[in-house]
């Protein structure tokens, strides 16, 4: 029987969907289970038509090809549950057209454009947000379709060195003085504070406002001098938004965010932020598994502000390469990026030039937490190897030590902590590994971070399916799973 159904389902098809259905039995959900997690997600879209049950799910298995919001729904939950991107099409569905200006990465690189971008994006983010999803705009990018429209990023942009109000020209009274945008700047330092204290679900939806607030500024003529200092802090402000979308799980909202902040970097001169922009965006495609897109972003970043990063950026950007040699299995070249990093991090400072507030976070405990992440990944990927975890645990050791008198990052602490729980279990020391998840859930539940939470139940997962027969790993599962919230909404 075709036609529409009531969770938007259009036409049937005449062959089984053969990508869905494999994507569905590796998953491991039932049909009735798939129906919910889709209902489920589609009352937080605020999409209440949607009505799904385990016949319209085999129907899809069949060939059938639901509307949207379906298919932007399934591509979510199957990303969700490979840890890495699912896009719409590997599922064998097709998918409404969607403008660019909404829906992909490849968006035009000038500034009235960029403005335009953020103020839309900001401003559905406010009204439509439920879980990040902005109604059924949001996919994805990765691969070729990510890499090369930020490739970009580098090329001068015809007439973009002219600013729309150049300095000395008639405008309209400007609405700002300095002390006014001093102000703004500081505001966008107390957030990034605030995010790395309390996690990313506690102020996203001001940092989202204040950057709404700031568009609406570069929306009306500015000094030069201005305008740029306007777009340095809307792509603060963007580059935190997407951070702490990505810190609570929205990814596609925090790609979106992350995109745009590139382009008001770029609109700002300012090649060090747009470096660390796109560090974000490297650490978003680990986390999704896709350590080769990570690569290309980190060796963009080098290059485009080789000549006028400071030392501790540049350590910051050559840690990352380390983890994405990591997840890519290259130890030889993971370590070289390691020593690099360490080496550059030992001049920071040194050269006397003041340092952007946004880059303060690289600390000698997040060098030596993102190094030991970097050991701990290739031991996995060397399947357990002993010979890499005993590299990480201690340089571990010495971030979870000075993370523990950081009181500012308190998130970066329980990460940490989880990271030494996995050092010690692929040690084969679950006792150990036991007590450092023990305190990482006494930090966790001060935050609002869905990463540490997802982290600390993997951690703990992995523990009880190995070590099931060990009396502490089992009594700590049961408080694990009675004291941390299933969920961490963002606000």
């Amino acid at each position: 029987m075709s036609g529409s159904g009531a969770d938007g389902t259009s036409g049937t098809g005449k062959r089984p969907n053969e990508k869905l259905n494999s994507w569905f039995l590796r998953s491991g959900w039932s049909k009735g289970e798939l129906a919910r997690q889709v209902n489920r997600r589609a009352r937080q879209m605020g999409a209440h038509h949607i009505s799904t049950d385990t016949s319209r799910v085999r129907r899809w298995l069949d060939g059938e090809q639901p509307r949207e919001p379906i298919p932007r729904i399934l591509s979510e939950l199957f990303s969700e549950r490979f840890g890495s991107v699912v896009a719409i099409e590997d599922l064998g569905l097709r998918t409404a057209h969607q403008a660019p200006s909404v829906s992909g990465v490849d968006l035009p690189w000038a500034g009235p454009q960029t403005v335009a971008l953020l103020s839309e994006f900001s401003r559905s983010d406010l009204m439509l947000a439920r879980r990040g999803f902005l109604g059924t705009s949001l996919t994805l990018a990765a691969g070729p379709a990510l890499v090369e429209p930020m490739q970009r990023w580098l090329v001068p942009t015809p007439g973009g060195d002219q600013p729309r109000a150049p300095e000395g020209a008639s405008v309209r009274r400007p609405r700002l003085s300095g002390p006014e945008l001093d102000l703004l700047e500081s505001t966008t330092a107390m957030f990034r504070q605030w995010d790395a204290q309390c996690g990313g679900g506690l102020r996203r939806k001001a940092v989202v406002g204040q950057l709404h607030e700031v568009t609406d500024l570069l929306q009306e003529p500015q000094p030069a001098a201005t305008e740029r200092r306007l777009f340095r802090c809307a792509a603060e402000l963007a580059e935190l938004a997407g951070w702490m979308s990505y810190d609570v799980g929205l990814q596609p909202t925090a790609q979106k965010y992350f995109v745009l902040a590139l382009h008001a970097a770029k609109e700002a001169g300012d090649k060090p932020l747009g470096s660390y922009v796109l560090s974000s965006m490297s650490r978003q495609m680990i986390h999704l598994g896709r350590p080769d897109d990570a690569l290309e972003l980190i060796h963009l970043a080098q290059y485009g502000s080789r000549d006028c990063a400071t030392s501790r950026t540049q350590a910051m950007l050559y840690a990352m390469e380390a983890r994405a040699y990591a997840n890519m299995g290259q130890p030889s070249k993971c370590k070289r990026a390691v020593r690099m990093a360490e080496d550059t991090f030992a001049d920071a400072g040194l050269d006397g030039e003041p340092e952007p507030d946004w880059i303060r976070f690289f600390s000698e405990a997040e060098l030596n937490g993102e190094n030991a992440h970097s050991y701990r990944d290739l031991a996995y990927v060397a399947g357990r190897s002993p010979t890499y975890a005993s590299l990480s645990e201690p340089i571990m050791e010495r971030a979870v030590e000075l993370f523990s008198r950081d009181a500012e990052h308190q998130r970066s602490y329980a990460l940490n902590l989880v990271g030494m729980a996995t050092v010690h279990l692929l040690k084969r020391e679950p006792e150990q590994a036991t007590s450092l998840a023990d305190r990482a859930l006494g930090v966790a539940r001060k935050v609002r971070s869905e990463r540490v939470n997802t982290r600390l139940r993997k951690t703990v997962d992995t523990a009880a399916r190995d070590y099931a027969d060990v009396a502490d790993v089992v009594r700590f599962t049961e408080r694990l799973t009675a004291q941390l919230p299933e969920t961490a909404e963002a606000v």
